[in-house]
């Protein structure tokens, strides 16, 4: 991670008046405290995002995106022992589950809203998810 990302994490802390900040996008992890901020709690986020490119992602996309309809946690099964719901590469039928996103000690299954093949998997396991974060990504 360089010093640049590193910076705009701190700022976004400050700015927002955060007492700690989580971060992670792929192997990069970065956890700091500050020590004079408002007590907000911990705040996590995957990564720093520029909507207007996000937005033309999207348009670019041939794929169909399933997203995250909660503040949660990510789980790709149901129990840490079992088996995933779905890998990439799998077929997918409308309705059929793809994971489960804990918000408020309320487990919800995440169904796909159309069928396809899974081609991506965007949030690793036990994960922290935004409302709207992508999960998956389906080829119609």
């Amino acid at each position: 991670m360089d010093l640049k990302k590193i910076k705009e994490l701190i700022k976004l802390a400050k700015d927002e008046g955060l007492s700690e900040l989580n971060y992670k996008k792929g192997e990069e992890k970065i956890s700091f405290k500050l020590p004079y901020a408002e007590n907000l709690g911990p705040f996590y986020i995957d990564a720093l995002k520029d909507p207007t490119s996000e937005k033309t992602a999207k348009e670019k996309s041939p794929y169909k995106e399933i997203t995250s309809p909660f503040v949660g946690t990510f789980y790709t099964g149901s129990s840490p022992d079992s088996v995933p719901y779905v890998k990439v590469g799998d077929r997918v039928s409308k309705g059929k589950i793809l994971c489960i996103v804990e918000a408020m000690k309320i487990m919800n299954e995440i169904e796909s809203e159309f069928s396809g093949e899974i081609v991506e998997i965007c949030v690793e396991n036990e994960n922290y998810v935004e409302y709207d974060q992508v999960l998956f990504r389906i080829k119609p």
